[in-house]
C-alpha cells in the first residue's frame, strides 16, 4: 500500500513537472510572459514581406521581444512591437524587417541608437525593409528579359570573335606582325650593339654639357639674378607706361583732357573743315592765275 502511494506521488510530480515544462515552452513559443512590465512601440513600414504576428524582435541580434500586432494603413503597414522592459532605445534607433533564416522566416531587427535622449515610445516610428531572397528573385524576374538580351548579345560577340580568330588570313597577319616585331627588335639590338661607343660618347657629351651648364649658372648666379631683376623692373615700368597710355586714351575718349576736348569739339572740327575748304579754293585760284598771266592782286585798303 505504501509502495503504491509512493508510485502515485512520483507520477503526480512527473505530470506536474511535464505540465510546467509544457507551459514554459508554449509561453516561450507564443511570447507569453507573466510579467506586466513590457514596452510597446509602433513602427511603420512600406512593406513587411510576410512578417507575421508573433515573429521575433531582436536588438543587435538578440531576441528581446515579438510582433504583437500588424495593421494596414493606406499604403503603409503599422506593426506593434512588444519589448522587454530592460530594453533602452534612443531617439536615433533604427528599425528594419530582415530575413530570419533561409526558410523565409522574418524578424524585426532594432539598432538601439547612440543618442543621449530616450526614444518617445508613444510616437510612430519609421522603419525600412532590408530585402530577402524572395525580393531578390522578384527583382531578378523583372530584369529577366534584359538578361536574356544581354546573353544573346554576348553569344553573338563570342561567335564573331571565334570567327575572327579562326580566320586563316587573320592568323597569318598576326603571325606576320609578330615576325616583323621580332625582326625590328633584332635590328634595334644590333643597332645598339654597333653604335654603343657613339651612344656612350653622346651620353658623355650630354653629361659634360649639363655639368658645364650647371657650372655656368653657379658662376654667373649673381649676374643672372641681376638680369632677371632688371627684366622685372622693365616689365613693371612697361606695365605702368601701358596703364598710363590706356588712361590717357580713356580720358581723351571721354573728353576729360584738352586733346579730347579738341577732338570731340564739333564746332572746332566744322571750322577746320571750312578753313581747309577755303584754303583749297584759294590754292586753286592761285594756281589758275599762275598758269595764266600771273598773280593779280586787287587790294582795297580803307
Amino acid at each position: 500500500m505504501r509502495d503504491q502511494r509512493k508510485t502515485e506521488i512520483k507520477v503526480g510530480i512527473t505530470v506536474i513537472l511535464a505540465l510546467l515544462i509544457f507551459v514554459w515552452v508554449f509561453g516561450w513559443a507564443k511570447n507569453l510572459t507573466l510579467s506586466s512590465q513590457r514596452k510597446e512601440i509602433k513602427v511603420e513600414f512600406s512593406s513587411v514581406a510576410g512578417l507575421e504576428i508573433g515573429d521575433p524582435v531582436t536588438v543587435n541580434g538578440v531576441r528581446k521581444g515579438y510582433v504583437d500586432d500588424i495593421q494596414i494603413s493606406n499604403d503603409k503597414v503599422i506593426t506593434l512591437l512588444n519589448l522587454e522592459n530592460t530594453i533602452d532605445l534612443k531617439e536615433d534607433a533604427k528599425f528594419s524587417v530582415s530575413m530570419l533564416d533561409l526558410m523565409g522566416g522574418k524578424k524585426i531587427e532594432i539598432y538601439p541608437g547612440a543618442s543621449s535622449n530616450e526614444i518617445n515610445y508613444n510616437k510612430l516610428q519609421h522603419g525600412e525593409f532590408v530585402g530577402d531572397i524572395a525580393s531578390a528573385m522578384a527583382m531578378l524576374g523583372s530584369v529577366q528579359s534584359d538578361l536574356i538580351d544581354v546573353i544573346k548579345d554576348v553569344k553573338i560577340t563570342l561567335s564573331n570573335v571565334n570567327n575572327v580568330i579562326a580566320d586563316k588570313e587573320f592568323n597569318q597577319n598576326v603571325k606576320t606582325s609578330l615576325q616583323n616585331l621580332v625582326s625590328i627588335s633584332e635590328k634595334l639590338n644590333l643597332l645598339l650593339a654597333n653604335n654603343s661607343n657613339e651612344i656612350n660618347k653622346l651620353l658623355k657629351t650630354g653629361n659634360e654639357l649639363a655639368s658645364q651648364t650647371n657650372e655656368f649658372i653657379k658662376t654667373n648666379k649673381d649676374s643672372i639674378s641681376q638680369t632677371i631683376s632688371a627684366i622685372k623692373d622693365v616689365l613693371n615700368n612697361s606695365k605702368e607706361l601701358i596703364s598710363k597710355v590706356n588712361n590717357l586714351i580713356d580720358q581723351t575718349n571721354k573728353s576729360e583732357n584738352n586733346l579730347g576736348k579738341l577732338m570731340n569739339d564739333k564746332e572746332l572740327i566744322d571750322d577746320i573743315k571750312i578753313s581747309i575748304s577755303q584754303v583749297k579754293e584759294l590754292t586753286k585760284l592761285l594756281v589758275e592765275q599762275l598758269k595764266a598771266k600771273g598773280i593779280e592782286v586787287n587790294a582795297h585798303i580803307f
